[in-house]
């Protein structure tokens, strides 16, 4: 599935990454974690909580590296606790060599889970942040608290851009069921992204996330359509292959688009180069059924001690000189 690459110091990447419930072994009364404490139904210890950091910082650490030669320039995350949590994984080795910057915004989500964005300051700088409220509801018309959208406004190597980190309602109750919700989601931001290409023309939009659909569901398709947005992850999208697995079916939710800007090669931007699934062999189940599937932490209670359920999924750029 990897293919030897010449490393090239002007490519970027670009990184999404489900880290599936990377909690503290605090208890937040405000959220539903007790699970994920030591005396929770899932036994989440200190111990169990560093081991997870240092194998989802080196599999950050390892992503878009063997052709970029470097560390991504930035990360896209969810399913993550709070700032002390992604501060706990910056400073983990070997992301502690980078001094990565965090951008994060506590969301109303019931479990207490949010999205956040990692980045290299030597190549991204962050000019704003705000958190995108999702105004979604049950069938008996009640709110379902679920996470915000972030919204980051920076600069990659000078060329401003506008990054959006995603984790959409979730299946839990079916397909069908929940479908509207993440069309909500689709429209919230759609609608925020038109409002910013009305005041500032031809912007750079990246987004990015856990999207709880495929690239050719009613939601992605939507989005993709409203803003012109190119999706490579449509390409990558395969029965034998996916970056989550259910059921020994596999799915592509998590994924990432990008403007058509990044189609040309003027002097100083950036032009799309490559995208995947990074799966590589020591984030599988080595053997068993579930051979090939991401090595996750949990299955239900049950500790296995893996990395996520979910592959990273990446896209790399590469600067114009």
């Amino acid at each position: 599935m990897f293919f030897k690459r010449k490393k090239s110091p002007n490519t970027h990447t670009l990184v999404f990454y489900n880290l599936e419930n990377i909690f503290d072994t605090q208890d937040d009364p405000r959220t539903l974690d007790d699970d994920f404490t030591p005396e929770g139904v899932k036994k989440w210890t200190p111990k169990r909580y560093r081991r997870k950091l240092r194998k989802l910082a080196n599999t950050l650490n390892k992503v878009g590296k063997l052709t970029s030669g470097k560390m991504p320039a930035f990360i896209g995350v969810a399913e993550v606790e709070n700032r002390k949590v992604l501060s706990d994984l910056i400073n983990t080795k070997p992301l502690n060599r980078y001094s990565m910057g965090i951008v994060h915004h506590d969301s109303p989500d019931e479990r207490g889970i949010d999205t956040a964005l990692l980045y290299d300051p030597e190549c991204f700088q962050v000019i704003r942040s705000e958190a995108i409220p999702l105004m979604v509801f049950n069938e008996e018309g009640v709110r379902d608290y679920t996470r915000d959208i972030l919204h980051v406004e920076g600069k990659l190597n000078g060329e401003q851009l506008h990054v959006f980190v995603n984790h959409w309602p979730s299946r839990r109750r079916g397909e069908e069921v929940t479908e509207q919700r993440r069309l909500t989601a689709s429209e919230t931001l759609s609608q925020y992204m038109q409002q910013i290409a009305e005041n500032h023309p031809d912007p750079n939009f990246i987004v990015m996330g856990d999207f709880n659909d495929g690239p050719e569901a009613k939601s992605l398709q939507f989005l993709k359509n409203s803003l012109n947005l190119y999706n490579p992850m449509e390409k990558l999208a395969s029965p034998e292959r996916g970056s989550a697995n259910y059921r020994r079916s596999w799915s592509l939710f998590d994924q990432i688009l990008i403007s058509p800007n990044f189609f040309n090669y003027e002097k100083g931007s950036h032009s799309f180069a490559h995208a995947n699934i990074f799966d590589a062999h020591f984030l599988t189940e080595w053997k068993g059924r579930y051979r090939g599937n991401p090595f996750r932490t949990y299955v239900g209670k049950k500790y296995l001690g893996g990395f996520s359920d979910h592959f990273p999924v990446y896209v790399q750029f590469k600067l114009n000189k």
